[in-house]
């Protein structure tokens, strides 16, 4: 079998990625192939923890359109994390693959609460651990959480799977000229606010100099692709030394 490149990764899936050509609630056929490939990559010998947005249930301050308090909003939205997040587990174990739960806010009958210990125990067992709920406060993205969790747990990457299949210098969407990078550091994306993750996201991945990886989910064996060592979107790694 091929040695990964990667021993211990941080997978972040967007809610959005989970919900399909549907935009919302959940594709279970995406669900189905996500699942496949995490456990192909867990078959390799890669511990695999993973941050689920909730973009396909709710938006937290984005859906409440300004007529939620922002706290309320977001914690609807860490909500609807643990419900990808039950979810992802589910189909992981009807695989065959041991997958945990664990939630930044308590809910003992859901899931187990998070603990860095009790997380590294049940990668280093051979689970896949789902972290829920971002980081358990408002205000922070689960982009935040994807990478606080990779600090906590010492992950050698983030991947993060997104709707795009790479860092631009603007929106393809728009621009017919964006251009697409095979690596960028994270003082360039933060000069040129360019849309990875929130800048609290990407201060905290190059405060604590970990890549990050963002392609495309559209095909889900681009996981296997990246671990494998080939180039496929778009690396975010820290400033080379002056």
């Amino acid at each position: 079998m091929e040695e990964p490149k990667y021993k211990r990764v941080l997978l972040k899936v967007s809610g959005e990625a989970l919900a399909g050509e549907g935009g919302r609630g959940l594709d279970f056929a995406v669900l189905d192939q996500v699942c496949r490939v995490i456990k192909e990559a867990a078959d390799m010998g890669v511990q695999v923890g993973v941050v689920v947005g909730a973009g396909n249930f709710w938006r937290g301050v984005k859906d409440g359109g300004g007529k939620m308090e922002r706290t309320r909003a977001d914690q609807m939205g860490m909500l609807g994390t643990v419900m990808n997040a039950l979810a992802v587990s589910d189909v992981l174990e009807q695989q065959g693959v041991p997958a945990r739960v664990l939630t930044a806010i308590t809910m003992s009958p859901v899931a187990e609460h998070y603990s860095r210990a009790r997380a590294v125990e049940h990668l280093e067992a051979g689970r896949v651990v789902i972290f829920g709920c971002g980081t358990g406060n408002p205000y922070f993205s689960t982009d935040t959480a994807a990478v606080l969790r990779a600090v906590e747990i010492s992950a050698d990457v983030i991947l993060l799977a997104k709707n795009i299949d790479g860092v631009y210098s603007a929106d393809p969407r728009k621009d017919p000229n964006a251009v697409k990078f095979d690596e960028i550091t994270y003082s360039e994306v933060l000069s040129r606010r360019l849309a990875v993750m929130d800048t609290t996201a990407t201060s905290l991945a190059m405060d604590n100099r970990i890549p990050v990886q963002l392609f495309a989910l559209k095909d889900p064996r681009n996981i296997l692709r990246v671990l494998r060592g080939e180039k496929i979107g778009t690396i975010v790694k820290e400033d080379q030394p002056q």
